[in-house]
């Protein structure tokens, strides 16, 4: 009796395991090789993550602040942005950037680098970020092996310089705005323990 039990549940193991192997292979599809839009919206990516939990991790009642206010002996911060302006500056370049990738015209509300100034609360400053990186996934996707190097409409840059560069220039705000966050005594979301 003890050997049928054993038999019957290896065959039931056998059965299971051929199963589930046939149940993997029809779901499998192979990865698709990356193309120049992948490969970039990836980049887009990181750095709108990044971004929008900066913006999160900041209070609302902290977007005004600037390190300017510490008044630190020998420190150069006069006129330098508020923590809520250079989420919208990054928003604005990335709109400027990357809509002419994707055939947007900039809006007149976003020239003069600060965004639009109606725009004062987190929440309408977020929406912006948002906004502003689904351009930037339309723009990376719009890239091919024959357009990459040509420049859009009216442009100097190459298609894939302007994106590429949003993904730079909102890295190089997004260390500032670590900054900001540590100035205040909050330890941004990247690196905080898991």
């Amino acid at each position: 009796m003890r050997w049928i039990r054993v038999l019957l549940l290896a065959a039931a193991f056998a059965v299971a395991a051929v199963a589930w192997e046939q149940s993997a292979a029809k779901c499998a599809t192979p990865d698709a090789p990356p193309t120049v839009a992948s490969v970039v919206d990836r980049q887009v990516s990181g750095i709108e993550k990044q971004i929008l939990d900066v913006a999160e991790a900041m209070p609302e009642d902290k977007y005004d602040f600037s390190p300017e206010r510490l008044n630190i002996p020998g420190a150069e911060y006069k006129g330098v942005r508020t923590f809520a302006l250079e989420l919208k500056h990054v928003a604005a370049s990335n709109d400027a950037l990357w809509g002419n990738v994707a055939g947007d015209k900039v809006p007149d509300n976003l020239r003069g680098g600060n965004g639009p100034e109606e725009i004062k609360s987190k929440a309408d400053i977020v929406k912006l970020l948002k906004e502003s990186f689904a351009l930037g996934h339309r723009a990376a996707a719009s890239l091919t092996a024959e357009n990459m190097l040509q420049p859009p409409a009216g442009g100097k840059s190459t298609r894939l310089h302007l994106v590429t560069f949003g993904v730079a220039h909102a890295f190089d705000h997004y260390g500032q705005m670590v900054e900001y966050l540590r100035m205040n005594g909050i330890v941004p979301p990247a690196s905080r323990g898991n």
